[in-house]
């Protein structure tokens, strides 16, 4: 297969070097510039199959017709705009189309997510058939991607129970369900449920079935994306994302491997770690943290990471680093990244640029043997 090839170019790039780049910009930081030369072609599924079983993320470029799904990607777009104009999910979904989608999922209650600063609204659905319940406390959580007043970024999320306790894992049946209102809310889901090409691939990867679950709808706004993070969660195998509308670009990379990227960049660009860690106390620690690799990656999974997310979020020299060793990716509307997320030491770790203008519309969905 061919490469698309990626160069990074620094932020102090001047216009004419910058021709035909895209900035990266993310919650208020700018990251340099990136320019893409050629086009890539679909790896064999034996090739990603690889791939995935050594932890490394792989790109399927061109595998989703996005025009056969025009008219549910600009209806997705209009229900983005409204939500951002402040509209009420429950009174959008109370009309058609959603109302006739909705029908065997009728909305119980709705919650204003008062307590959590980037949740915007959260509806609740039970599943019921002939007046029979089938599946309870579904929902779709609308929420903010960050808190930056200059990210418009938004994410629809769905599953089912009590929110960051339960384990969702352990009740298949409801995540099947949680994943048939995903369907009725975005029907454009199918461009991975029911994509032969990336269903090939996937059962390659997992010697099994693939089953979708814990979905979410991305749109991907300028100045937003997601920082450095992975998506390990017991019972889940990996994730799949598709890029429907927009674009955007990627740095994606196995914990080991990013573990090193960080040692050998603190060691060789001192310069470059004092920019976004002015505090020597701070890059003398960081200095110790990457010479013991089990304190690294323990200090990695702690929800206050600052030393290491300095670095990964906010280092222009570190992107352009990560892009020269080949763990860039540029998704445009109609590919599909595949991320393994086996272990929390083995993990892809990734993190995400809107790139262009307007907000594209992108599926992440999490991936389970069936």
């Amino acid at each position: 297969m061919t490469e698309m090839h990626i160069e990074h170019m620094a932020c102090q790039a001047s216009v004419r070097d910058a021709a035909g780049a895209w900035p990266l910009r993310r919650r208020g930081y700018r990251l340099g510039w990136i320019r893409a030369a050629g086009t890539a072609s679909l790896p064999a599924v034996d090739a990603v199959a690889r791939a995935w079983k050594t932890d490394a993320a792989v790109v399927l470029p061109g595998i989703i017709d996005v025009a056969s799904l025009a008219d549910e990607i600009r209806a997705a777009r209009q229900l983005m705009e409204r939500t951002l104009a402040g509209e009420e999910l429950a009174d959008i979904f109370a009309a058609e189309p959603y109302r006739l989608r909705l029908q065997d999922l009728p909305l119980v209650s709705v919650s204003a997510e008062e307590h959590d600063e980037q949740g915007i609204e959260k509806l609740y659905f039970d599943a019921e058939q002939h007046g029979e319940l089938l599946a309870e406390s579904l929902w779709c959580k609308a929420s903010w991607l960050s808190f930056h007043e200059e990210d418009a970024s938004l994410r629809f999320r769905f599953s089912f129970g009590m929110e960051g306790f339960e384990d969702v894992a352990a009740d298949p049946l409801r995540q099947q369900w949680a994943g048939r209102l995903c369907d009725a809310i975005f029907p454009e889901s199918r461009a991975i449920t029911e994509n032969p090409d990336i269903q090939t691939c996937l059962r390659a990867a997992l010697d099994a079935e693939p089953a979708f679950v814990e979905r979410i709808v991305y749109f991907n706004a300028p100045n937003g994306g997601a920082q450095m993070h992975h998506d390990v969660e017991r019972g889940h195998a990996g994730v799949v994302f598709a890029q429907l509308s927009g674009a955007t670009f990627w740095l994606a990379l196995a914990k080991p491997t990013l573990m090193d990227e960080l040692a050998d960049f603190v060691a060789s660009r001192p310069d470059a770690v004092a920019e976004v860690l002015p505090d020597a106390q701070d890059r003398r620690r960081l200095a110790g943290l990457v010479d013991d690799r089990p304190a690294l990656s323990d200090y990695m999974e702690e929800a206050d990471h600052e030393l290491v997310e300095a670095i990964m979020d906010r280092s222009p020299a570190f992107t352009g680093h990560l892009v020269e060793r080949g763990h860039a990716h540029l998704l445009q509307a109609g590919d599909a990244l595949l991320m393994p997320q086996r272990d929390l030491d083995r993990c892809v770790w990734h993190s995400v640029f809107c790139i262009g203008d307007e907000p594209g519309e992108g599926l992440s969905f999490a991936v389970r043997p069936g």
